[in-house]
């Protein structure tokens, strides 16, 4: 049928979930990455800037309950009908730090009126038992939404782009998170187009990520270049090679195939 996707989107399923639109809300809550502060690592991924993967967000700087309506005004400006919320804790690690911190930056936006979960942004190697046991409290609340950074399957990628853990950790993490935390739906993060990746690799580990794990969803990111970054750096001393149009379109049909 003309106009029929083959695969559902996050619009829709939220839709369908709540019953109407739903606002995704970025929010900045001041947290770190392991991999930045010398826990794991230093530098952070070779593909973030300086200020997380928050660049887009309006106001990152200000309180968070004041970034969550600076937001939902934003966006008010183009839906003005939008009246629930996901409160999106997306940049950097966001989960971080001691579960006393994380509790109470996450309650100062998601007990606003409207909000019917929230999404956090987060990696495999962030989640002691103390913080998957906070949200499980939250998911007695509302909709949770864990959203965990991988990338790549492939230990080689992930060194090389300075990730910092495994992919028998992410593996782990997962088991860890529906066990301790049922009712949270788990969404994977992938990058399509990072260093020495073939295409056969980029559907390998779409393949592996919802083989492998109980995963509830999956983001696929093109790459694109940030300025000032260590990834931008090797571009233009030509250590990576973008995809093409033509490359891309045909990965992300191939993944498509796949995704159950």
């Amino acid at each position: 049928m003309k106009g029929m996707k083959s695969y559902n989107t996050l619009n829709d399923y939220y839709r369908t979930l709540f019953g109407e639109k739903t606002f995704k809300v970025p929010i900045d809550a001041g947290f770190d990455c392991p991999n930045r502060d010398g826990t794991v690592a230093h530098g952070g991924c070779t593909f973030c800037t300086v200020s997380g993967s928050g660049d887009a967000i309006v106001a990152p700087e200000a309180p968070i309950r004041e970034q969550f309506y600076k937001e939902i005004d934003f966006m008010h400006r183009k839906w003005p009908d939008v009246k629930k919320y996901l409160v999106y804790f997306q940049n950097f690690t966001n989960t971080h730090d001691k579960v006393e911190v994380i509790r109470e930056r996450y309650e100062q936006a998601i007990n606003e009126p409207g909000v019917v979960g929230i999404n956090i942004g987060t990696r495999p190697d962030c989640l002691p038992d103390e913080t998957l046991a906070y949200l499980a409290e939250l998911t007695e609340r509302m909709h949770v939404t864990i959203e965990l950074g991988l990338q790549t399957t492939y230990e080689a990628t992930s060194e090389l782009i300075n990730r910092a853990h495994s992919y028998d950790l992410y593996v782990e993490t997962v088991k860890r998170i529906r066990k301790q935390v049922p009712k949270a739906e788990i969404v994977s993060h992938l990058i399509n187009g990072l260093p020495g990746e073939t295409h056969e690799m980029m559907v390998e580990n779409v393949r592996r990520c919802v083989t492998d794990n109980e995963i509830d969803g999956i983001k696929l990111h093109l790459l694109h270049l940030m300025t000032n970054t260590r990834m931008q750096r090797d571009y233009h001393e030509g250590r990576l090679q973008l995809m093409s149009q033509e490359e891309y379109v045909k990965v992300i049909c191939d993944q498509l195939e796949i995704i159950p």
